[in-house]
């Protein structure tokens, strides 16, 4: 069931961005999302990019030093939100890039909030063409560990995420 959501022209921006990797210079990569957070706005009618609730490229080694982490860190604990995580992993095969989807709909989260998170998750999946790896997740029991996300990515052929070998 749609729940009549619109989702912001900023937020298909911010994933266009993440999506394309056209060779850049340093500081455009730099500037380069890893992880972004989405929210409902506060009339609950717009998927919105949440304030502050992001890591850049150039944060990992400065302020960020496992930005898988550090994403977890970004997700409420008591509310829903969707997230964008540019995975870089390795398989035994090659190195490898991709963008997650993540709908985080922890069991603390507010039933009504659940529900439309869960009602206008198709209106935001709609605009992210393209993307491989979808990934609900309920709690932090699930997310902590890295080898979870490993194995959303491809199975047990995944030797390491973000270069930490698993």
């Amino acid at each position: 069931m749609a729940s009549g959501v619109t989702v912001n022209d900023e937020v298909i921006r911010v994933f266009n961005d993440m999506k394309v990797r056209k060779s850049s210079t340093q500081d455009e990569v730099k500037k380069r999302k890893k992880a972004v957070l989405f929210c409902l706005s506060e009339d609950r009618k717009k998927i919105i990019v949440e304030e502050g609730k992001q890591i850049l490229v150039g944060d990992i080694g400065e302020t960020v030093d496992d930005p898988y982490c550090s994403f977890v860190k970004l997700l409420p604990l008591n509310d829903c939100r969707y997230g964008l995580y540019d995975a870089t992993y390795e398989t035994k095969e090659s190195k490898k890039e991709d963008l997650v989807f993540i709908f985080w709909a922890p069991d603390g989260a507010p039933l009504k909030s659940k529900m439309i998170y869960a009602s206008s998750k198709d209106a935001i999946k709609k605009k992210f063409t393209g993307i491989k790896h979808e990934w609900q997740v309920n709690g932090l029991d699930d997310i902590q560990d890295r080898s979870t996300l490993a194995e959303k990515l491809g199975g047990n052929v995944v030797v390491s995420l973000e270069g930490k070998p698993l």
